[in-house]
């Protein structure tokens, strides 16, 4: 018998994209994301941007973060905080997150247009690289 895989989960599907739309949410919106890397990052769908030599997956998302920032930060967003993750207090005990965090965008809209901006996305194969899986979660503060 086969081992089933588990899913994973790398980008928004444009199902998800549309309920997030959908949701109305006015003002801003903060995004968790849980990240788990590659031991070696896999350039294997975008070549151009490897480097040289092998790298991490922690190293890989070092350089999308470098390559982010300013376009987070022209559209309107910024990183709340980002910290190591770990194994869960609560949770599954076999699920683990190297990294955790909150990037705030003042509106859907403006999180809709940074993540369609071609300058952006022309670093997104440092983000595919370097992780297996992830989770985006948009979360908005109760009024």
């Amino acid at each position: 018998m086969t081992p089933e895989i588990a899913p994973r989960y790398l980008e928004p599907t444009q199902e998800s994209g549309r309920d997030l739309f959908m949701r109305g949410i006015e003002g801003e919106v903060v995004m968790l994301n849980l990240l788990r890397f590659r031991d070696i990052a896999d350039y294997a769908a975008t070549p151009d941007l490897a480097p040289v030599t092998p790298i991490s997956g922690a190293a890989a998302y070092d350089l999308y973060m470098e390559h982010t920032l300013p376009h987070l930060r022209a559209s309107g967003g910024d990183v709340e905080f980002m910290g190591d993750g770990g194994s869960f207090l609560i949770g599954p005990s076999n699920e683990r997150w190297d990294l955790v965090l909150l990037v705030r965008q003042k509106s859907v809209q403006s999180f809709m247009s940074f993540a369609s901006n071609e300058a952006y996305l022309g670093g997104m194969g440092h983000r595919l690289a370097a992780i297996s899986d992830s989770r985006l979660l948009p979360i908005v503060a109760r009024r």
